[in-house]
């Protein structure tokens, strides 16, 4: 039997609700866990009760420690009635329990039992698992009425002190199947602890004072998360951590505040910078032979040093560039700002201003921006000098407006820390420009000129805009008319840089085409709707490409001429991302958007123990930042270079308008930074975390550490972790709810609906647009980036995925597969006494059938009532065995690498073609089997078999007699009973129906 126990150390209450009718309650505390119940003693006329009392629970089962769940109720006893009167309760999950030497206490705020329950306060508990075999469960505790009448003294002396130490000697895959979880110090507990009269224990207690929590907070402990459906490696799981953010220690999503007023800055820690804003100089002195010099401003602080750009030959330079040095890393008490003369050979210094950090003002937002001063400028020794320097110099945060334009000292990197490369690294949000579709129909063409007189010109409307370009089928002009009457389709982003440009082309001969004509409409000329109504339309003139002489001109009194509907479709959603996880689902008429319902906001802390993606001064490193997307809104922190654990601390909000939609966010390596790499100048991925709004709870903070998992070559591999604060903060549940009700898709998609192909290719071209824009913006972000952010190639072929999406589709039918098993042992009365009931129920629900449905809903009622205790905690995240990427074979993860088209050598090619024919044999097999079953159906009444046909022709005259005497129920009866007969009266031969369904005739004969 395990030796593994739960301790509870119950600590202490605070702020209870007075029950007692005299503003007191006389409190006790009662435990629940895995079938045990432990009691505390009874702190009389006491709100603010002090207990520190332990108990020890054993664990049954180590293996499903995290779906137990440990509840403690708080009472107030009732002498006169010998009752009691409910305070509060807190319940805490399996995965919040951590080892003794990882235990902290920590204040949980009392919840509710009912909806009319009036709680209020909180409870200092400790909880920790240990295997100590000289620790004994705690006795259980005595009756109620018992109870309630002993001196409160003698209980408390029959509770368990816990010894200073409790060694951790849990083996190893006791480590694996337990969680750690973060316990947070009650600032106040100390003052009641020093204010109470209550006798003390000898428990000797792990102690934090409010001071101690604010200048050490205490580093995030872990939750280990699992999932019992699809288990998959602890290092790739899910890890809940306990940070301490701006507003506040983050305890189970809940925000526990610190004494200060949270910031702006909520969801990340606060982090303080040194900014430096560097103005403009004038009047600096002449430092070469022609009397004029190139200023440049030197920012230095210790080891870090930021530089402005020069300025060529100019005296009263401006530059308005701002630095900004992170407090953590300064190594110097002094800042200089040094002006200097940039030369071939070496700068000459022009003058110097110092500051004192001591004396440096803290700014907080929303105070107004700190106004720059003229300082004048002094040389080495201190003496005053020729020229000014205007500069303000402030301590802020994040939160100020100049932090993400600022030249950052955590982002400097090594190889230039120059202002040009700051534009690399900074932090920046970009907006995607607003996409369009446009449906181009083509109708007809008249009076063409054929370019050969002694034949029909066979012709096509070619139309394009950009890079997109799309044909019309080749008709033949035999009355030198052509109609075609085909829709065409585009995407188009504003602002409209593009063209269409629509030609009509003579196909000549193979591969040799000529045009006749060409016309060209601007976008921004093109007419908007943003519904199915009828566009009107127009005539336009075909005119020559090639230029041709003025005689000509005049004897062509009549040009050809192209009939053609042109609209720009604003009713559709541009899907530029994977439908299974979009993160905008609005169309692109701005009249027709909702309400937001809510804002998502997200806190970008810090990624750990990323994988090296260089190698630099011999050692590896990464220059990391993070790009986040949802809705039209991208953001992209800065880039912290040389550094496997940046910290990005950095905050971003959304509005979100449909809960069906997916946050993504991403981690790269910046390439961009010295000399091409391995990779020339493409950025690296690193990994991407995908977070589905609709999984999130209103209000409540989610911090986790997602595990960055990337499929390679060689197989799955963890790049790191990266540390997300997360809030979904609902701002009107009637409209969320009513979103429910409405299609996904917008309203054009379902009346006029695009084939799979075309949405393939019009989402193909909507990322290449995408990408061009923000690759124009400074910082780009890189078309590599958006590609992978969009999942770009999500649609192509992979063995791998053909065979997790096969296992899904099995887990999805799997419940089915169950209730036909349990039906089969019904029928086979593998347990009579179940059999028995199954058919009472059957009977009853034939006799009063307006009872089925009531009772499948009841059922499905009580099914969701039971799962909501086992509900998910935590958003779900990659599973590495849901995507069977653990044992998959290197061969089928080349293949899926390869590029398209292939770049491998014939022979493979060959076995792979060879390998997808075999199983596409099987998959042929399967398609023909259920073919071969519906074709069997449809023969019963097509007389192709005459003797079959008249066979059930005649059934089902005698059936249709047969039930018109009969009552309904009495057949639906005999029906089940006969379906459900005992195995006595049972053949192991077919049934008669079955062998006369198996002998009617399929089309497969008729098959080559």
């Amino acid at each position: 039997m395990s030796n593994l126990k739960l301790g509870v150390d119950v600590v202490s209450a605070h702020n209870l609700m007075p029950k007692d009718g005299q503003g007191s309650s006389s409190a006790f505390v009662e435990l629940y866990f895995d079938g045990q119940k432990f009691r505390t003693t009874i702190k009389e006329k006491d709100l603010n009760p002090v207990w520190n009392e332990s108990f020890y629970f054993n664990i049954s089962d180590p293996s499903n420690l995290h779906n137990l769940i440990l509840d403690a109720y708080i009472y107030n006893n009732v002498k006169a009635t010998h009752s009691r009167s409910f305070l509060g309760k807190v319940s805490l999950t399996g995965t919040s329990f951590v080892p003794y030497s990882d235990a902290v206490d920590l204040h949980y705020p009392l919840d509710k039992r009912g909806i009319f329950s009036r709680v209020r306060g909180e409870l200092g508990l400790k909880v920790y698992i240990t295997d100590d075999p000289s620790l004994k469960s705690s006795n259980p505790h005595p009756a109620v009425e018992s109870f309630l009448n002993q001196d409160a003294n003698l209980a408390q002396a029959h509770a368990q002190t816990v010894p200073n130490q409790i060694p951790n000697t849990i083996s190893n895959h006791r480590a694996e199947s337990r969680h750690t979880f973060h316990h947070l110090p009650n600032p106040n507990y100390h003052q009641q602890q020093h204010h109470s009269s209550a006798p003390a224990v000898s428990h000797q207690a792990t102690k934090h004072g409010a001071d101690e929590m604010k200048s050490e907070p205490l580093p995030p402990k872990i939750i280990r998360m699992h999932s019992a459906s699809s288990s998959q490696p602890i290092d790739y799981a899910l890890k809940e951590t306990s940070p301490f953010l701006g507003g506040g220690r983050v305890v189970g999503g809940r925000v526990i505040r610190a004494d200060k007023t949270a910031s702006t800055y909520d969801l990340v820690e606060q982090m303080q910078f040194l900014f430096v804003r560097v103005v403009k100089a004038r009047d600096l002195p002449a430092m070469d032979v022609t009397g004029s010099l190139d200023p440049f401003v030197e920012v230095k602080i210790g080891n870090y040093k930021g530089i402005t750009k020069h300025m060529e030959k100019k005296q009263n330079p401006e530059w308005n560039v701002v630095f900004a040095f992170s407090k953590d890393r300064m190594q110097a008490s002094v800042l200089e700002v040094v002006v200097k003369d940039k030369d071939l050979i070496k700068d000459d210094f022009v003058g110097i201003v110092r500051f004192d950090l001591n004396e440096v003002p803290m700014r907080v937002p929303p105070d107004s921006p700190l106004a720059p001063v003229w300082y004048r400028l002094e040389d080495k020794k201190g003496e005053r000098v020729k020229g000014e320097l205007m500069l303000a110099v402030w301590i802020g945060t994040q939160a100020d407006e100049a932090f993400p334009d600022a030249w950052h000292s955590d982002a400097a990197t090594p190889v230039d820390s120059s202002a040009d490369i700051s534009t690399l690294i900074r932090s920046k949000v970009y907006h995607a420009p607003r996409l369009w579709h446009v449906r181009v129909n083509v109708i007809e063409a008249q009076d063409l000129v054929a370019t050969e007189k002694n034949r029909f010109p066979d012709v096509y409307v070619k139309a394009q805009i950009g890079n997109q370009v799309m044909k019309t089928k080749t008709v033949q002009a035999r009355t030198l008319c052509s109609l075609w009457n085909e829709d065409l389709l585009f995407v188009a982003a504003e602002p409209f840089e593009d063209h269409l440009v629509l030609s009509v082309e003579d196909r000549v001969g193979p591969g040799k085409d000529e045009i006749i004509g060409r016309a060209i409409i601007p976008l921004s000329c093109v007419e908007k709707r943003a519904d199915d109504r009828i566009i009107h339309p127009r005539w336009v003139n075909l005119e020559k490409p090639i230029a041709v002489d003025m005689d000509q001109i005049k004897k062509e009194k009549f040009s050809s001429k192209l009939h053609i509907r042109v609209c720009l479709d604003g009713g559709y959603h541009v899907l530029d991302e994977s439908t299974h996880y979009s993160s905008d689902l609005r169309p692109t008429a701005k009249q027709l958007w909702k309400l937001s319902i809510g804002v998502l906001e997200l806190g970008i802390l810090n990624a750990i123990g990323l994988h090296p993606m260089k190698t630099r001064d011999g050692k590896g490193t990464s220059d990391t930042y993070c790009v986040a997307k949802y809705g039209h809104k991208w953001v992209r922190t800065r880039t912290v270079v040389d550094n496997l654990c940046p910290k990005y601390n950095e905050q971003y909000t959304w509005e979100v308008f449909d809960p069906a939609t997916v946050l993504t966010v991403g981690v790269f390596d910046n390439s961009q930074l010295g000399g091409k790499g391995s990779n020339g100048n493409k950025d690296l991925k690193i990994g991407k975390v995908r977070i589905r709004i609709s999984t999130l709870e209103a209000g409540r903070v989610y911090t986790h550490s997602y595990p960055l998992l990337v499929l390679h070559p060689t197989g799955v591999k963890k790049m790191g972790e990266l540390h997300l604060a997360i809030r979904f903060s609902c701002t009107s549940f009637v409209n969320m709810l009513y979103i429910y009700s409405r299609p996904l898709l917008p309203k054009m998609h379902y009346v006029r609906p695009f084939t799979v192909m075309q949405l393939d290719m019009l989402r193909l071209q909507a990322v290449n647009i995408v990408a061009a824009r923000l690759g124009r913006a400074e910082p780009p972000l890189r078309k590599e980036v958006v590609e992978y952010m969009s999942d770009v190639d999500s649609h192509l072929w992979s063995m791998r995925r053909s065979k997790a999406n096969f296992f899904r589709l099995m887990s999805v039918f799997s419940g089915l597969f169950a209730v036909g098993k349990w039906f089969g042992d019904i029928c086979m009365w593998t347990n009579p006494i179940t059999t028995v009931l199954v058919h009472v129920l059957f009977v009853m629900l034939v006799c009063f059938p307006e009872l089925i449905l009531p009772t499948v809903f009841l059922y499905m009622f009580l099914i969701g009532i039971w799962n909501f205790r086992y509900r998910p905690r935590y958003p779900p995240h990659m599973n590495t065995r849901i995507s069977q990427a653990e044992a998959v074979h290197p061969d089928e993860l080349d293949e899926e690498f390869d590029t398209f088209p292939t770049s491998k050598s014939p022979e493979l090619v060959r076995m792979r073609y060879d390998r997808l024919r075999s199983v596409a044999g099987r998959i042929q097999t399967v398609v023909g089997d259920v073919a071969t079953q519906g074709e069997r159906f449809q023969s019963l009444l097509s007389w192709r078999e005459p003797r079959a046909t008249a066979i059930f022709v005649i059934f089902c005259l005698v059936a249709a007699l047969v039930l018109y005497v009969t009552p309904f129920q009495v057949v639906a009866a005999l029906a089940g009973i006969y379906v459900m007969r005992h195995p006595r009266f049972r053949h192991r031969l077919p049934s008669v129906p079955i062998n006369f369904f198996r002998r009617l005739p399929a089309r497969t004969d008729s098959m080559l």
